[in-house]
């Protein structure tokens, strides 16, 4: 029988922050943008009973909880501590799978014959709020999508097992919005059938879900009846994106240099929020007429947002360039990867931006990379990729072509 571990660290970026400052202890706490055109990554439990949430405008985030203490935070300090819990809970089980910076499953099927895994499961818990100082809760069963859900009931700082045979009876006074895929619009295109728990949909027949969600609608379904054979997948992820163009002929044109390492990060930038990555290191590389090459490198907060990451990389390449000199290579590389997005992980942004990446990549998904690019990188024509780098498929090999 399948064991299937599934641990959260609560409220993670608020937890360590209060790890560094214990007057923050029991006092309503926002991080992410300090100014009101900032934007929520996380909040205190204090602050939700305001109606307050992570990803919402911090204007608005002010208004509903005044007395709050508004912090920045930063993402170098969490992962930090992201790279502490999962070292100690690797150590501990025998399949890790990090599905994000504070979230992980962990395989336990056959230690029933050596340990109670709920008993190791409590130890394994205790130690890394013993080791770190970090609240942190778990949900165990037999498969990934009853443990989630489990350890989301179990918060905060708890534990929660659920017996084989009783998944659906866990499941069915739950809402609706419990079910890990159901978001905003399933949720209202649900709540407009009169569906509000998970109950009701236990007693659909499978097809009527599928009429209505298509696809996804068995997938519910089969989440709502607590069937799921997902593997937990130990794996190495992948720890950098990278593109690089070598040119027929050397050159010393400084604005088509530039114009090209625009696209190219552009593009790159689109690759990460496409798989869910945050990059927290830089790097340029110049490949000179000579065959010298030099690189620079340059750490900086987690983000994928190509107004971010456009100006970095400009600065290392004027680091970099030797002017008089021919240029045969320049190449860019995104690296120290994580999972993340770009709503909740950027602490200096607004609204209007949030939005506005997230039409432009919805553009992008469905007519291709360059089906919209900033006008200064028009002339990059070979700018481009249509596969999801981070798909864990083997990259396609391209037949020769100029660059």
């Amino acid at each position: 029988m399948r064991t299937i571990l599934h641990l959260d660290l609560d409220t993670f970026y608020v937890s360590v922050e209060r790890l560094m400052n214990s007057s923050l202890q029991h006092k309503p706490l926002l991080v992410g943008g300090v100014s009101d055109r900032g934007v929520v990554a996380a909040c205190s439990y204090e602050t939700r009973t305001f109606g307050v949430h992570s990803g919402m405008p911090m204007k608005i985030a002010k208004e509903l909880c005044p007395e709050a203490v508004i912090i920045k935070g930063n993402a170098g300090t969490y992962s930090k501590y992201s790279d502490l819990v999962t070292e100690i809970i690797k150590e501990q089980v025998p399949v890790l799978e990090k599905s994000s910076i504070d979230e992980f499953y962990a395989d336990l099927s056959g230690m029933d014959k050596f340990f109670g895994c709920f008993d190791y499961s409590k130890e394994l818990r205790h130690k890394v709020i013993k080791e770190t100082g970090l609240p942190i809760s778990f949900g165990l069963s037999t498969n990934k999508v009853v443990s989630k859900v489990a350890t989301n009931e179990a918060k905060p700082n708890n534990q929660l097992m659920i017996d084989f045979g009783t998944e659906k009876p866990f499941l069915a006074p739950l809402s609706i919005k419990k079910i890990p895929m159901v978001g905003d619009k399933t949720y209202q295109t649900l709540r407009g059938l009169g569906v509000k728990y998970v109950r009701t949909i236990q007693e659909m027949p499978v097809d009527v879900m599928k009429r209505v969600l298509g696809a996804n609608g068995y997938t519910i379904w089969k989440r709502a009846n607590g069937i799921d054979d997902t593997p937990v997948i130990a794996f190495s992820e992948r720890k950098s994106i990278s593109t690089e163009r070598t040119f027929d002929k050397d050159t010393i044109d400084v604005y088509k240099l530039r114009t090209l390492l625009i696209a190219m990060t552009e593009n790159l930038a689109y690759q990460l929020r496409r798989g869910n990555k945050l990059t927290a290191s830089i790097t340029v590389k110049v490949r000179y007429s000579d065959f010298n090459t030099y690189s620079k490198q340059l750490k900086i907060p987690y983000t994928s947002a190509d107004h971010l990451l456009i100006p970095k990389i400009l600065e290392l390449f004027e680091k970099l360039y030797q002017k008089r000199m021919l240029v045969r290579l320049i190449g860019i590389r995104f690296s120290h990867l994580v999972n993340g997005n770009y709503q909740i992980n950027l602490f200096e942004d607004n609204e209007k931006q949030l939005n506005l990446y997230k039409a432009l990549d919805h553009i992008r998904g469905q007519y291709g990379d360059r089906s919209v690019i900033r006008a200064v990188a028009m002339g990059s024509k070979t700018i481009g990729r249509m596969q999801n780098p981070f798909n864990g498929q083997p990259p396609v090999v391209l037949a020769h072509r100029k660059h």
